[in-house]
């Protein structure tokens, strides 16, 4: 079930910016902390911020060890 969900769910994501990329192909310039970057279609911009996100996502899982399988010393 859970390799099911990881796949699907980024294949939803992708699917949902593709499809609102055809939809809104306006240009939008994102200003962050006073700079303005080059004005890019909204679905280059939210295909950037999910890659980005699944990125850090997986480095800070590896970095932290978070769900991997720890043995208990408790005593059953």
């Amino acid at each position: 079930m859970v390799k099911f969900l990881v796949v699907t769910i980024p294949a939803v994501l992708v699917v949902a910016i593709a499809i609102l990329s055809v939809q809104n192909a306006t240009l939008l310039p994102v200003t962050f902390l006073g700079a303005t970057t080059i004005a890019l279609p909204v679905g280059i911009w939210l295909a950037f911020g999910v890659g980005v996100g699944m990125i850090g996502t997986a480095l800070l899982l590896s970095i932290f060890g978070i769900g991997r399988k720890v043995k208990s010393d408790r005593l059953s």
